[in-house]
Parts: structure tokens; C-alpha cells; sequence
């Protein structure tokens, strides 16, 4: 199987170091190694360029989740997979990669996205957040799938995930107008062309994030401006407001389990900037653009 790993990158600072390590020290060999870069001013990079990686460096009002993975791909040649990955995502093992694509041995699999773990050190709500989407099980994901799974069964991460290149093709690729989610957006057309998504919970990396208030709630905007501009996906599998609710019940039970009080005052707050953001997020197209940017972790996107 050909395979190429494209990491993303935006002023990645020293920990690209033991990402890039954990690639090649991976079982599976590469047909390229690229690392995709919007023009950052460290020296991170150029450590790629020891390693063994391609670096393109992509001005960063052209650089976005959608597009850049686009032009990732018209980049590759003859492969027939592609592994993303993102500057913060550290291979667990040695074989997480050879795992991962171990599921495309089934021809209907589109695309497969692997285990996400907490960093050492991450905070409770953090490990929760990975706990809650990312299980112990694997599972085959198809469109019959919805009336169960709801929004969750497009739910892919580019974070760690790998693309069938003639699957990616058949949906006429990643979209390149999207705020965020642009994995997302692909799961949900690989699904209803009659692919499979495939979540390999045997294969893992270490991602998580401790955000601040103003962080979350600006997630959380760029994803309700997503959910508005793309009200298919929601039509078709339904909305996440019933899969909020599942996850802020399970995150106050873990958090008392765990004896992590101090952080439920945070958890609280924590979920109604969520909320906030999202509801404000449908309705950006009756805001100015000045105050979009403000409010989007994306603001380039409203230039």
C-alpha cells in the first residue's frame, strides 16, 4: 500500500521535534513524508528539513483546514493513502500508523481516524473530552449508522486520520470554503457515497488541549458558523445539541469520580462559552465581518 504522512503545522515551536521522530520511527515506510507549514517564523521547520521531511511553506491567508489539505493532496502523486497529522499529535507506538491503515484491507473503508489520548499532565476536563469521543472499541462507521450515532457518525479527526486518495476524489475532495471541520464535512460524503468510516481504536496518538474560556467559546463560534453553512450534514445526521448534553452529564460524573472539584466551577463555565459560541456561531451572517474576526478562532476567514 502506498502510503504518504502529511503534518500540518502553524508555528509549531519545538515539540514538532518528537512528532516528527515518532514519524520515522514508525514500522510503516513512507512513499513521502511532507510537512505543510504557514510560513511560521521559527526554526521548527527547519528541523523537518533534517529529518527527512518535504517542507512547503503556504502564506497564512491561504493556509486553512480544507484548502491546505487539498493542495496537500494534488501534491502526492502516485499514492493511495494519505495520514494526516497536526503539530501537537504524538504517535503512541511504533506501529500506530501501520495499524491505522490495516483498515483500509476493506475496500469500502474511505477513511479511518485513530485514538486520541491525553498528554501527560493534561487536566481532568482535558482527559475526559479525549475519553468521551475517543473509546476503547473500534468501530466501522456507515450512513445506516445515523438513526443510531446521530451527528457522531461523520465525527472523523484530522488530527490522526488517513484518506482513501480515490475516495477522496470521488467527493471531489476536501472543501475548500469551510471555517473548520473539514474532516467532518468529508466523513459525511464518504458515508453517503456508500463508504465506510473506520475508527481505530487500536491505533493512538497523544492530543489534547487545556483551553481557556475565550479559546472554547471561539471553537465553538467557528463551529456553529460551520453548521450554517453546511445544513446538509445536519439534516442528514441529525444536530449536537443532544450529543452536548450526553457529554456535559458524563464530564461532571467523571470529574466527581475522579474528586476533580475544583475544576467543576470550570467545567460549568467552561460549557456555557461552549453554548454561547455555538449559538452565536448560526448566527454570523447577520454580523459584520470586524466582529466575526473577533469572535472566530479563524479570523482570517472573514477577510
Amino acid at each position: 500500500m502506498r502510503a504518504a504522512i502529511a503534518v500540518m503545522t502553524r508555528k509549531p515551536g519545538e515539540g514538532l521535534r518528537e512528532v516528527l521522530e515518532r514519524v520515522n520511527q514508525q514500522s510503516l515506510r513512507f512513499q513521502r513524508k511532507i510537512v505543510v507549514d504557514s510560513n511560521s517564523t521559527d526554526s521548527a521547520c527547519v528541523h523537518a528539513a533534517e529529518q527527512g521531511f518535504e517542507v512547503f511553506s503556504l502564506g497564512r491567508r491561504t493556509f486553512n483546514h480544507g484548502g491546505t489539505r487539498e493542495w496537500c493532496v494534488k501534491q502526492l502523486g502516485d499514492v493511495e493513502i494519505v495520514v494526516f497529522l497536526t503539530q501537537d499529535a504524538i504517535l503512541a507506538s511504533g506501529d500506530s500508523v501501520e495499524r491505522l491503515l490495516a483498515y483500509f484491507a476493506d475496500a469500502k473503508v474511505g477513511a479511518a481516524y485513530g485514538r486520541q489520548l491525553p498528554h501527560e499532565g493534561a487536566s481532568k476536563i482535558a482527559a475526559h473530552a479525549r475519553l468521551f469521543n475517543y473509546g476503547e472499541e473500534p468501530r466501522l462507521k456507515t450512513y445506516a449508522d445515523r438513526s443510531v450515532l446521530g451527528i457522531k457518525t461523520p465525527f472523523l479527526s484530522d488530527s490522526f486520520a488517513a484518506y482513501r486518495l480515490a475516495a477522496l476524489e470521488e467527493i471531489g475532495g476536501f472543501p475548500e470554503h469551510v471555517i473548520v471541520c473539514e474532516d467532518m464535512y468529508a466523513g459525511a460524503l464518504l458515508l453517503m457515497q456508500g463508504y465506510t468510516v473506520a475508527y481505530a481504536a487500536d491505533a493512538a496518538v497523544y492530543h489534547s488541549h487545556d483551553y481557556d474560556l475565550v479559546q472554547e467559546f471561539r471553537r465553538y463560534f467557528d463551529t456553529g458558523v460551520f453548521q450554517k453553512q453546511e445544513p446538509w450534514i445536519r439534516e442528514a445526521f441529525g444536530g449536537a445539541e443532544g450529543t452536548g448534553l450526553q457529554l456535559v452529564k458524563s464530564q461532571l460524573r467523571y470529574l466527581c469520580r475522579e474528586g476533580a472539584y475544583g475544576e467543576i466551577s470550570h467545567a460549568i463555565l467552561s460549557n456555557a462559552m461552549k453554548l454561547f459560541g455555538y449559538r452565536l456561531g448560526l448566527y454570523f451572517q447577520l454580523m459584520p465581518k470586524w466582529l466575526c474576526r473577533y469572535l472566530s478562532g479563524q479570523g482570517y476567514y472573514f477577510s
